[in-house]
């Protein structure tokens, strides 16, 4: 399963939704997912990928990890995957 593959399935279940309902170009909030869901999807993919995301979750904007769109949030996955593998 590639890492978008399991980013759109781990977004998919905090939105109670089909990953095939997910499209990259979804914003989290356009798929229904408050704060707490994004802090709670935020730590499934640490888990799920064994890495630690810069993520403020008082401030997401602040933030190095992007989570502007579901797409964005795959890329930002790849480059920390991409970083830990150096």
């Amino acid at each position: 399963m590639s890492i978008q593959d399991q980013v759109i399935a781990i977004i998919a279940e905090q939105a109670m939704l089909e990953p095939s309902d997910i499209s990259l170009d979804n914003t989290l909030d356009d798929i229904g997912i408050d704060s707490m869901g994004v802090v709670e999807s935020i730590f499934a993919i640490e888990e799920t990928f064994d890495i630690s995301v810069p993520f403020n979750a008082n401030d997401p904007q602040a933030s190095d990890f992007d989570i502007s769109s579901v797409g964005a949030i795959v890329k930002a996955v790849e480059k920390l995957k991409a970083e830990q593998a150096r």
